[in-house]
Formats: C-alpha cells, sequence, structure tokens
C-alpha cells in the first residue's frame, strides 16, 4: 500500500507519484487513466511540460473522487514574478479543470532572474486566498531555500530535485530535515541510466525483483517522494509494485555506496538559463 507522507503544513502527499516529463498532451490522458488503474494517486504535472490539459482531461476520464487525487504543477521560469505567477496559475487551473490544487511548485530558482523570492510571495498569496492546498519548490539550493524563507519566514513543505542512487544529494536532504522540508525526487531512476548499474542487478536479481523496483523501494525506505515516469503500461504498473517486499540492511548500504557528486544528470540549478 502506498503510504502518505506528512508534510510540515499537517497536509500529506503520496509517497509514489506518477511524472509527466516529457509527456505528450494526448499521450498524459491515456497514461494517467493507466496509473489510476495501477493504484497512483498522485499525478506531478508543470507548465512547461505543456499536458495540463490531458491531465484536466484524465482528471474527468478517471472519474475518481477528487479528494482522492494530488495533484501538483509547477511555475515556469518566463512566468516568474509576482503579478506573472498568479495569471499563469489561472491559466493552469482553467487547464487542469480545478478549482483548487494540492501542490504548487516554483520549478527552477532560475537565478539569473533574480524574481524566485517575488514568485514565493505569490504562491504564499495563492496558499492564503485558499487556492492551493500547500507550496514548495523544485531544484532549490540552500542558498535559494535560505533566502526564500529568510525575506518571509514561510518554509517550503517540499522541494523536488534530481535524486536517485547515483546522485543522493545528503547534504542537500540534511537541509531539509532541519527545516522540515519534504524530499521529493525527479527522475528517481536516474533517466534510465541507473538502471543498467549492475550492482543493483545483483541486488534485483536476489529478490526477483526488476532494477527499477529496487531503486523505487530504495527511496521508499529512504524516506523520500519519488515520481517515475513512464508511458508504457506494463512498467506503469511495474513500477508502483515495490509495496510486498523491503531491502535488508547489507542491501540499502550497497545502494548508498553508489552516491557520485558528479552523478548529476540533468541541469546545475545554479547554473541553468533557461
Amino acid at each position: 500500500m502506498n503510504p502518505n507522507i506528512k508534510l510540515s503544513d499537517s497536509t500529506t502527499i503520496p509517497q509514489l507519484g506518477f511524472g509527466l516529463w516529457q509527456v505528450s498532451d494526448e499521450e498524459t490522458t491515456k497514461s494517467v487513466v493507466a496509473a489510476y488503474q495501477a493504484g497512483y494517486r498522485s499525478i506531478d504535472s508543470a507548465q512547461i511540460y505543456q499536458n495540463e490539459a490531458g491531465l484536466g482531461r484524465a482528471i474527468k476520464e478517471g472519474k475518481l473522487p477528487r479528494n482522492e487525487l494530488y495533484i501538483t504543477t509547477k511555475i515556469w521560469n518566463s512566468e516568474q514574478g509576482h503579478a506573472t505567477t498568479l495569471r499563469s496559475f489561472d491559466v493552469s487551473m482553467e487547464k487542469l479543470g480545478l478549482e483548487k490544487l494540492d501542490l504548487l511548485l516554483i520549478h527552477w530558482p532560475a537565478p539569473y532572474k533574480n524574481l524566485y523570492t517575488e514568485t514565493w510571495k505569490a504562491l504564499i498569496q495563492l496558499q492564503q486566498e485558499g487556492r492551493v492546498r500547500s507550496i514548495g519548490v523544485s531544484n532549490f539550493h540552500q542558498e535559494h531555500l535560505t533566502r526564500i524563507i529568510d525575506a518571509t519566514g514561510v518554509v517550503p513543505v517540499i522541494n523536488q530535485v534530481e535524486l536517485h542512487p547515483h546522485f543522493q544529494q545528503r547534504a542537500l536532504r540534511a537541509f531539509h530535515a532541519k527545516h522540515q522540508i519534504q524530499t521529493e525526487a525527479w527522475s528517481p531512476l536516474g533517466q534510465g541510466k541507473v538502471i543498467a548499474d549492475p550492482r543493483i542487478k545483483v541486488i534485483a536479481d536476489k529478490y526477483r525483483k526488476s532494477p527499477a523496483q529496487i531503486i523505487l523501494r530504495w527511496h521508499m525506505q529512504e524516506g523520500l517522494v519519488a515520481i517515475p515516469k513512464s508511458i508504457t503500461p506494463s512498467r506503469i504498473i511495474e513500477n508502483f509494485q515495490v509495496f510486498d517486499f523491503k531491502l535488508d540492511d547489507g542491501d540499502m548500504k550497497v545502494m548508498s555506496s553508489l552516491d557520485d557528486e558528479n552523478g548529476r544528470v540533468g541541469p546545475n540549478p545554479d547554473t541553468a538559463t533557461f
């Protein structure tokens, strides 16, 4: 059974969610409905993914009670700034067909724009107005987090960052723990690259599971929220089947030993300028 993780604002988020990065709007509807059938209830989208409308259709077609769903979207870099964020949020909500959003994130700090503090203030306003249950960030480093916390006194409930066995972000996670920020992993399978690690294959054979299932199980036991993505129905199902076994202490140590400070596969938030 997919556990719910309690956030610092007393709301909860399913520990294993379904990511929509690089899923087309047309594919999104079908994939999300398949994810519902597999057991997922948390769906992660973003303005830049251009599939919020497809997710909105899936919410309607899936016919699941709204209180069973957990929907996330993110403010894109071009929409940062207080007024622009508020306008773009309205557009996102219209596409999603929702009255209230479960979780809204700033997608990247984009320090070159120097607008993430004003954007954070807009998210605080949306939460105060009752339009968003929880607010957080994505791809923020310690200095970005410190700046918005110091400026507003409001701590993000979650920081969604690249995290997988080859890039475990231990220092950032320690900062999160100190401030009661939940760590959420995007690309929890390392965009497929970590799956090929022969050391993980050995563990997978031991438990008669796939390497992807071993990696996702590691995330669960580390207390992380994870959002794997797939448009293949069999893999959508497989990725959710990680709650019927547990990695022993020795295997968890092996997984922890795979960390590599140069293991990042995505952009560096400090230098990305998209």
